[in-house]
């Protein structure tokens, strides 16, 4: 008697109506396939490989086992559609590729909130395998529940700043590395005192430099930062940046927090994101984080491999960052469009009790794109600056100004289009006259990478 390949059953490929969805963790991904290749097979089999068994059967991966702890198909869609045979002979991609978007779900029970394991079970091997992507995860409430996620989030951070109904302005203190805490503050004291609201340190300077100690930069630039208040009238966040091997984080927490610092910076993607966890969940821990997406692009980039940087938001968001940076299609880098808004809506949407994220858009940020970013993002955003201040021909105090101006003349009652602007702000007139505004004359030549 000829039995049903174990492959097709319903067991590995239930409807999605057949499924207890919060108990699963529902992997999107991109698949290439050779026009041979049977697609229910090779879904199957990478979730299999991913779960309770490996390329063969074993003897001990029982149909129980599998009903328990396997994956589960519950969707695959071939992009074309393709139903005809002859479609598919004669229209599959160049080099005989047919492509799917599958969803695959992973019980939560192999998982709980690990993130470690998370990834080691939705990417894992599999991610070795040619034309394979992340494109996304849906997370069950079972699953979330159990994350604190951002312990301050747009709201904390607003509060904090009594800064409300418009954008935030950062800045990053430039060189990225290779100062001394005296020329660091320095440029922390004009950058604030021109209305910065939070300004980090660089990617590139964490934790103890021998030529910058940790506790001598927090000192330094908090005590620019009260200098500055007394100018503004507005209170300063300086996220500094704590990266270091994972067992020396804590130590450089503590070390921030009892010189008087009041946020916390870390290179998630470094340092991991359980160890983001790790910070956001401590109790003694008691300011914000500012996560940076340095390295994201070497698995994000590809259009067939890694995983999407949409992935990447809500693990961060998970993990408890208050803000985290995405990359726009304005400036230095070469995101998408639809990319950078699917990143800005997977950090601010409703994420069951998980808090918003404050989106951190930087990267060749100049005054005549604010009115842009707005237009995308409304006024939960934090422009990132790090060059279209301290380059100001007038001086980081002059440029942190001008983008003040140009976000007042945006959040005005009756918006204010920016050369109009500019004759109140001769700040803000010479930075439009250096880099110009987007959609008149701003362009990509600004930019050497």
């Amino acid at each position: 008697m000829i039995k049903q390949n174990r492959m097709y059953n319903e067991l590995l490929n239930p409807l999605y109506e057949g499924c207890d969805m919060n108990d699963l963790c529902v992997a999107t991904y991109l698949i290439g396939a050779k026009k041979e290749e049977e697609a229910i097979i090779k879904m199957a089999s990478i979730g299999i490989e991913q779960t309770t068994g490996s390329w063969v059967d074993v003897p001990e991966e029982t149909d129980e086992m599998r009903a328990k702890y396997c994956s589960k198909t519950i969707g695959i869609y071939e992009v074309p559609a393709f139903e005809n045979q002859t479609d598919v002979d004669m229209n599959v991609a160049p080099g005989g590729m047919r492509f799917y978007v599958a969803r695959i779900g992973f019980p939560v029970a192999n998982i709980d909130d690990n993130i470690p394991l998370l990834i080691g079970s939705i990417t894992g091997n599999i991610m070795s395998m040619p034309y394979l992507k992340l494109l996304d995860i849906d997370f069950p409430k079972k699953f979330v529940d159990k994350f604190q996620g951002p312990k301050f989030g747009i709201e904390g951070i607003r509060k904090y700043l009594n800064a409300y109904d418009r954008p935030l302005l950062n800045n990053m203190i430039k060189p990225c590395t290779g100062y001394t805490p005296e020329v660091g503050a320095k440029l922390f004291y004009e950058a604030a005192a021109g209305g910065v609201d939070v300004i980090k340190d660089d990617e590139l300077i964490g934790g103890d430099r021998e030529f910058n100690k940790l506790a001598d930069r927090v000192r330094a630039n908090m005590d620019a930062a009260k200098r500055a208040e007394a100018v503004k009238g507005e209170k300063t966040l300086y996220a500094c940046n704590i990266t270091d091997e994972v067992y020396r984080l804590k130590e450089n927490a503590m070390t921030v927090i009892n010189n008087g610092g009041n946020c916390i910076m870390v290179d998630v993607h470094g340092v991991g994101y359980t160890a983001l966890r790790m910070l956001a969940e401590d109790p003694e821990i008691t300011v914000p984080i500012l996560a940076h997406s340095c390295f994201n692009g070497a698995f994000t980039c590809s259009p067939y491999q890694g995983m999407s940087s949409k992935v990447v938001n809500k693990l961060v968001r998970l993990s408890g960052a208050d803000i985290y940076l995405t990359q726009p299609p304005y400036g230095k880098f070469d995101n998408t469009f639809d990319n950078y808004i699917e990143n800005m809506i997977a950090s601010k949407a409703k994420m069951y009790d998980i808090k918003p994220m404050l989106p951190f858009v930087g990267g060749g940020v100049v005054p005549g794109l604010v009115p842009r970013f707005m237009e995308d993002a409304g006024n939960d955003v934090l422009l990132g600056v790090g060059a279209g201040i301290h380059a100001h021909p007038m001086g980081p105090q002059e440029g942190a100004k001008a983008f003040r101006a140009a976000i007042s003349a945006c959040t005005a009652e009756e918006t204010v289009p920016l050369r109009e602007a500019a004759k109140d702000c001769k700040a803000l007139e010479v930075s439009i006259e250096k880099w110009g505004i987007y959609g008149e004359d701003h362009s990509k030549n600004l930019y050497a990478i």
